[in-house]
């Protein structure tokens, strides 16, 4: 009794992907800022990686730079072919579109995967988008999560990305142990396309915030105090954030290129204000800081990162 007590104990431990290390056949769509280094994640845990993107010069970097870190990799030449055979297929593009594309387009991931297999999309979308792809997805007996990321290049390059995931209990169940190669912090919120207004929320805390420290560097700049001294004596308080700790000195020294850009942050503004709108909510704050991306694209910033939105304040002048 002892005996088959644990050999069915261990059948069901060789069928879970988070009990064991399982080297998994992987496509993945879009080798960005963002999803190029998520791949490489997953390459350095031994899976086997097959990359796509829209570009393929970009695509080559990414497979020459694996191959120095002696990487087994493959490139595809559509989506199709990314996914074809892989238990598990991740997109991380643009947009709505992008994402419809490379999914349910012609040479889309969907029809190309197999029965059962597992579809993890970590772009930021609508929350419409999201339901009408775990939809499409399940109609072929695919898993599907929507599960955009925060963190910024950085969090993506060192692996530690803040994922939020919407789609059924027993979908992330199996995506977590995958997403766990390059997040810090992965968080099932709910049933599909909540995920993406986890996300939107994220995107408006973090407009708001960069409001408010913009305004505050400048009226510290005026006045001709220490900024350094003005970020020890406040960072460590009430008004202390990630945007404080981290872009503070970078806004005050004139710096934005650090990864996303304002061009993206407006596409997720949009989403977050439409979803807002639909829901019956006013968002005016939000509102505000996104004609505020609108005067920084204005001025050439739109591949600038979001700290840029200080740009539009002159030191020492009234604001417009």
């Amino acid at each position: 009794m002892r005996f088959a007590a644990y050999a069915f104990a261990l059948r069901l431990e060789i069928r879970n992907p988070a009990a064991m290390s399982e080297r998994l056949t992987i496509g993945f769509i879009g080798l960005g800022v963002m999803g190029g280094p998520m791949a490489r994640h997953l390459a350095s845990k031994g899976h086997r990686v097959t990359g796509y993107n829209r570009t393929e010069a970009r695509a080559e970097k990414w497979q020459a730079d694996q191959r120095s870190l002696g990487h087994e990799t493959s490139l595809a030449a559509t989506p199709a072919q990314a996914a074809k055979n892989a238990a598990v297929v991740i997109t991380c593009v643009g947009n709505d579109d992008d994402l419809h594309e490379v999914a349910m387009g012609p040479e889309g991931a969907l029809d190309a995967m197999d029965d059962g297999a597992l579809f993890i999309d970590h772009t930021t979308v609508s929350a419409k988008m999201a339901r009408i792809l775990e939809g499409a997805a399940n109609t072929r007996n695919i898993a599907a999560i929507d599960a955009p990321v925060s963190g910024g290049q950085a969090g993506a390059e060192n692996g530690a990305l803040a994922i939020m995931c919407g789609g059924s209990a027993r979908a992330f169940d199996r995506a977590k142990p995958v997403m766990e190669a390059y997040g810090a912090r992965i968080v099932h919120v709910g049933d599909a396309g909540a995920g993406q207004t986890t996300k939107m929320a994220n995107q408006m805390c973090i407009a708001g915030v960069l409001g408010g420290l913009s305004e505050a560097i400048r009226l510290v700049q005026a006045s001709g105090i220490d900024s350094g001294r003005v970020l020890d004596a406040i960072s460590g308080g009430a008004a202390q954030s990630w945007q404080m700790e981290n872009r503070w000195q970078t806004m005050v020294d004139g710096e934005f290129d650090f990864g996303f850009a304002v061009d993206w942050m407006r596409k997720d503004l949009d989403y977050a204000l439409e979803e807002a709108a639909e829901l019956g909510l006013d968002s005016p704050v939000t509102a505000m800081v996104d004609k505020f991306y609108n005067e920084i694209q204005a001025m050439d910033g739109g591949r600038q990162d979001t700290s840029a939105l200080i740009r539009r304040l002159p030191k020492g002048g009234k604001t417009k």
